[in-house]
């Protein structure tokens, strides 16, 4: 996707989304900003294995 058809598609979603949501997304959007790629990057990566592996650091917790 070009950068005008994201900015497109994220307004098309945030017409729908709670006030609630929209303050997390501006608040991310601001701690990324500024940010190097591979900064981003690594916290991606590490908020996709945490959101995957949830239950097994659940059971590993216990």
């Amino acid at each position: 996707m070009s950068r005008e058809e994201v900015k497109t598609a994220i307004n098309q979603l945030l017409e729908t989304t709670s006030e609630q949501v929209l303050q997390e997304v501006f608040d991310y959007l601001k701690s990324v900003q500024g940010k190097s790629e591979k900064t981003v990057s690594l916290s991606q990566n590490l908020r996709k294995i945490l959101t995957e592996d949830k239950e097994l650091l659940e059971k590993l917790a216990k």
